[in-house]
């Protein structure tokens, strides 16, 4: 807390009391011998620097990267100490960056200064006085907060390493931070009820749900005291006895600081929280809600026009799976085609074994085709593992958790076992390529292991490209060939129909005062969908709004971006010099890799 608060004040010092510093020289700095260079250097010690303040300011970050330093720290987070320090140092970087002359700077570093002003600003623009109270005021829900990873990170299963007794000590101090987050959120929601700025029935009800299942589990079973229950060896079995005592105790506080969460939460605030689901229904919701679209698609779209768009793509979408059902000879109307995959035995796994050996299976033959589309696959090897029965109830359909970048721990692709009948077979090859390989797995890992790229761009990117690109690297697989089988194309069609409802819904919820049964209602009338899937996805829309418009606008960019390439460079265009062009400089806004893949073009054209 003290070194958080004396950095704040420094740097507003530097920020409000006249022109700001340079940064002070590095060796190569000094030495530099041309413009060009003398400006890359600066360029990249502001970089070097930012991404050391970064560090200071949220500690978590370090353990994602594999660093071992101040790990026994999560920061302080939700207070206004960390906000304002974050908030003036996002300004002391782009103070920094506008003494870099941007002429001077060779093209790659140009592609790094754009991006390195445009995630600044973009964020200096969330932490505005305008914008800043409604977040403030939500410091949670069912999808986004600690609650909801924290026992995995420390479960001696998840990224914090437990190698040694150091270890061991520095996730007893983790677990005094996260008591005091959950604290924190308790005072954060209070303020916002006091202003009339609340969370929703819905996600309040859940999160409930979520913290009553974590304080089900027995003390003894928890996994906060899973590290306990494996030392490595090297522990003396004197450490080993007084850790496990200790591990007890501090399970004990954790427990008691979730139900008291818990009990804020069912007690005092669910009763006071909206039955509006949409941003727009909420006081400064709708200036809310603007930024998020334009944050996540890093695109300037207004909510009407990005609407607008998903229609369209649901009806060009809805067509093609018209014309899938005609293949396949299935007399009816779509929608009772719908019900038949939905309802038939032979679309559903017979057991969570055979459902993880068919993604296994899929693992295996992507592998044998992939050198066909990439020229540089990552160090970080891929598994693939079924979610915690105890959490797989909150989880979605799946995801990826990232490696490190010199590939000491995998990247890790989990699917959901559960409520086994309503996860349909044929959405298993889309699933893989979207968050296994080609998708998050080859995306994520490529970019962190360019150890030439600002820390930054390794281990940072926007929301359209990561999960842009994961949309495009399901349409691989029309390539590879997994979809000349017309049951997988039907899960990539929906797959795809899901992106493109998104739009619709998302935006209908937030900006155009749609319900939840009405969400749910369009979800199941234009899709394939289950049931339990589509109430999952609404669920997750009202909670993290904007964020799910991502995909299919950074999906479209990047096949737009293809078709140019494809059209203007004809039998020069090489699908792995592409695939290396969109991966090798990290998640970028898609203006920045537009122009980008332009100048790529035209290099090509030219030779």
């Amino acid at each position: 807390m003290t070194f958080r608060l004396a950095l704040a004040a420094s740097v507003a010092v530097i920020c409000l009391a006249g022109p700001v510093p340079a940064l002070a020289q590095t060796p190569h700095t000094a030495v530099a011998k041309t413009p060009e260079a003398a400006e890359h250097h600066k360029l990249f010690d502001l970089f070097e620097d930012a991404d050391r303040r970064e560090q200071a300011l949220n500690p978590l970050n370090g353990l994602y990267r594999g660093d071992d330093e101040r790990i026994d720290r999560l920061g302080d987070l939700l207070t206004d100490a960390d906000f304002l320090a974050s908030r003036t140092d996002t300004r002391l970087n782009l103070a920094l960056l506008a003494q870099i002359d941007r002429t001077k700077l060779s093209e790659t570093d140009k592609l790094a200064f754009d991006v390195f002003r445009y995630t600044q600003q973009t964020a200096l623009e969330g932490m505005s006085d305008a914008l800043r109270p409604i977040n403030a005021a939500r410091p949670l829900n069912h999808f986004f907060g600690m609650h909801n990873y924290y026992p995995s990170l420390a479960s001696g299963k998840g990224i914090a390493p437990f190698r040694t007794l150091a270890h061991y000590e520095d996730n007893l101090a983790r677990h005094d931070d996260y008591i005091a987050y959950l604290d924190r959120a308790i005072g954060r929601f209070r303020q916002g009820k006091a202003r009339g700025l609340l969370e929703t029935k819905l996600t309040v009800g859940i999160m409930v749900t979520q913290l009553d299942t974590q304080l089900s589990t027995p003390l003894a079973q928890s996994p906060f005291m899973g590290p306990v229950q494996d030392f490595p060896e090297g522990i003396p079995d004197e450490d080993k006895a007084r850790l496990t005592k200790a591990y007890e105790a501090k399970t004990a506080e954790l427990y008691a600081a979730t139900a008291r969460l818990r009990d804020f939460l069912r007690d005092e605030y669910l009763p006071a929280a909206r039955d509006s689901i949409g941003l727009s229904q909420m006081e400064g919701g709708a200036q809310l809600y603007a930024y998020l679209a334009r944050e996540s698609t890093t695109l300037d779209l207004e909510p009407e026009e990005i609407h607008q768009l998903g229609l369209g793509e649901v009806a060009r979408i809805k067509a093609e799976m018209e014309q899938l059902k005609r293949e396949v000879g299935f007399k009816g109307t779509l929608g009772q085609f719908f019900d038949y995959v939905r309802t038939d035995p032979k679309f559903k796994p017979k057991s969570r074994e055979a459902l993880t050996q068919a993604y296994y299976k899929v693992g295996r033959e992507v592998d044998a085709k992939i050198r066909t589309y990439f020229a540089t696959l990552p160090k970080s090897p891929l598994e693939i593992r079924p979610y915690d029965p105890a959490t797989e109830q909150f989880e979605a359909g799946g995801s990826y958790e990232s490696g490190t970048p010199d590939g000491s721990r995998p990247g890790v692709f989990y699917f959901n076992a559960y409520d086994l009948p309503s996860r349909l077979t044929p959405g298993i090859v889309t699933l893989y390529l979207h968050e296994g390989a080609p998708g998050h797995h080859f995306q994520v890992s490529l970019a962190q292991e360019n150890a030439a790229l600002p820390p930054f761009m390794r281990f940072g990117g926007t929301t359209a490209f990561v999960e842009g690109w994961a949309l495009y690297a399901e349409t691989l697989g029309h390539e590879m060939g997994f979809y000349k089988d017309p049951w997988n194309r039907y899960g990539t069609l929906q797959d795809e129909q899901l992106r493109a409802m998104r739009l619709v819904v998302d935006t209908g919820i937030h900006a155009k005062g749609w319900s939840r049964d009405q969400a749910i209602a369009y979800m199941l009338e234009n899709s394939g969908m289950t049931r339990t899937d589509v109430v999952a996805e609404v669920d997750r829309y009202i909670a993290i709004p904007g964020q799910a418009l991502a995909y299919k606008i950074g999906a479209l960019k990047i096949q737009e971006l293809r078709k140019r390439a494809e059209t203007r460079l004809g039998k020069q265009f090489d699908i792995r010099a592409f695939h290396e062009q969109v991966l090798d400089t990290g998640g970028l806004p898609l203006t920045v890799l537009e122009a980008k893949i332009d100048r790529w073009i035209a290099s090509q054209a030219s030779e």
